[in-house]
């Protein structure tokens, strides 16, 4: 087992949700070369939190996981008090944490997974913004929410994932306007992102030649958006596309 380096207190603390897999393990893994300690959070995936854990300790960057399901608000609370307890600040967090059910028409949208997707899209990033609010009140601190293309285009077999990610770009903006001026809180917009070994096979991407840019986007273009926002200190409520242009069409 890898041991923790301690944080002196001048290292930056970033909180990322969702963070064993995907887009959250790569935004974890970017911020630690980035020279911030980390705060992984998972809901199920424990093995694969332990191991990203495990890299980034490997980096020089303190790191540990909690296991928070973030669309029950006291599970959320008590994430961020031990965040606080065991590195006493923090600096950023990342709305990660998200769920893309396989397809279903409308009329086959069951209630639960309505609420499924509504609370773990949309209901867990107001849980823990809130949180990390009270957190960063006296020190200030900068909110990063994963919001999505298909919060502002419609995607028939996708309702409940269309409504929550356009809630998040709402959110996004009431809170860059309440929590403004000591934190900032901006969005990133991702289209379509292909992660190499982490594909399922259960989504049907739309056509490389249907995108301006002509290809699919890699995890680096969402980590560079990501480093982008941690370190903007004069932008606040904007959604930043990354999408290679799918959002004008």
């Amino acid at each position: 087992m890898a041991v923790s380096p301690e944080n002196t207190g001048k290292r930056k603390v970033a909180l990322v949700t969702g963070s064993g897999r995907r887009l959250g393990r790569q935004s974890a893994l970017a911020l630690a070369r980035d020279g911030w300690d980390i705060v992984i959070n998972y809901a199920h995936a424990e093995s694969e939190a332990d191991r990203t854990v495990e890299e980034i300790i490997a980096t020089g960057t303190d790191a540990f996981a909690v296991k928070a399901d973030i669309t029950d608000s006291s599970e959320v609370d008590e994430m961020f008090r031990l965040t606080l307890a065991r590195c006493s600040r923090l600096d950023l967090l990342v709305n990660n944490a998200a769920i893309f059910p396989r397809a279903a028409g409308f009329t086959e949208l069951s209630n639960d997974l309505w609420n499924k997707v509504i609370s773990t899209n949309l209901t867990g990033q107001f849980y823990c913004a809130r949180a990390a609010a009270k957190a960063m009140n006296r020190s200030g601190g900068k909110i990063i929410n994963f919001a999505s293309l298909g919060g502002v285009q419609v995607w028939a077999e996708h309702i409940a994932y269309n409504v929550a990610k356009a809630g998040v770009i709402m959110l996004t903006k009431a809170l860059a306007k309440s929590l403004a001026p000591k934190i900032t809180v901006n969005a990133i917009a991702p289209g379509t992102i292909i992660i190499a070994g982490e594909e399922s096979g259960d989504v049907n991407h739309i056509d490389e030649k249907k995108i301006p840019l002509g290809h699919y986007g890699g995890p680096e273009d969402i980590t560079r958006a990501l480093l982008y926002l941690a370190h903007a200190d004069y932008v606040t409520g904007q959604i930043l596309f990354v999408d290679g242009g799918r959002a004008i069409l």
